[in-house]
């Protein structure tokens, strides 16, 4: 995580780092700072990538990224550096997940969601170091980027998600929960969970008494998705947790947030 308070309105964002961000010398520390940036740029600094980096870079400077928000500008760039290496070369894709800047991290995480030769299985074993990845953006796009992956096949990724929530990294723990939420944020809805939610349960058990806040948080917001389709289960699941786990202070705090929501409650 950079070392430094980040800035929340891009009117505030001194040039001088935009441009270290662009040449991907520096990390951001806000989304707003991406938002900020140029990826054209950035997609023409790579130069010692064993991908065809010029090739890259000529076709960045005739996309236009300003036309679309920023999820969509990420998956452009992340289907780029495939079309240019990263989908026909593992060791680039590798440098590309290996990247000191978080945004061209976040574009591998992308790279390897689109890839046409990866398989369901080998997309989840690729994206799991940017699962885990010290930047809290990069986590956000690799649960985005393999979402529509997730949305084809809900039960098989819980089923391949269940050795998640048991890992010792709280991250790859909160990567299983987020990506499988419901309805999840800026991201598409999963029907057969918003209808059947109880088929994810095997993951939010694992981690009802989860010692980490951010894995908190995503049970609580997962069952608070429910809730929005199917409010006794999340009601009966919520109880059968507080009535199992009365003195844990983790299970507690998921109960309550998880039922924010739900009038009664």
């Amino acid at each position: 995580m950079p070392k430094r308070k980040g800035y929340v309105r891009r009117r505030d964002i001194p040039p001088d780092l935009t441009a270290l961000l662009n040449r991907g010398e520096m990390e951001t520390a806000t989304l707003t700072e991406q938002t900020a940036m140029n990826f054209a740029v950035l997609l023409g600094t790579l130069n010692g990538w064993s991908g065809n980096a010029a090739g890259l870079a000529q076709e960045a400077t005739r996309q236009d990224f300003s036309g679309h928000g920023l999820v969509k500008r990420m998956e452009l760039a992340g289907w780029m550096v495939g079309r240019h290496g990263a989908f026909d070369d593992m060791g680039a894709l590798q440098q590309l997940i290996a990247h000191p800047s978080d945004t061209v991290r976040g574009f591998a995480c992308f790279a390897i969601a689109l890839h046409p030769e990866l398989g369901f299985a080998d997309k989840f074993m690729e994206m799991r170091p940017l699962a885990a990845d010290r930047h809290f953006g990069v986590r956000e796009w690799a649960w985005l980027a393999l979402r529509p992956v997730v949305v084809t096949a809900p039960f098989e990724a819980i089923a391949r998600l269940h050795r998640w929530v048991i890992e010792p990294d709280a991250n790859l723990r909160r990567f299983a929960v987020e990506i499988t939420r419901p309805r999840g944020v800026w991201a598409k809805h999963i029907a057969p969970l918003q209808a059947e939610p109880w088929y994810g349960l095997p993951l939010l058990e694992a981690c009802c008494r989860d010692e980490s806040r951010y894995v908190q948080d995503s049970v609580a917001n997962w069952l608070n998705d429910a809730a929005k389709s199917r409010p006794e289960w999340v009601r009966e699941v919520c109880r059968d947790w507080f009535r199992n786990y009365p003195d844990n202070s983790a299970c507690c705090y998921i109960v309550r947030r998880a039922q924010r929501n739900l009038s009664g409650d």
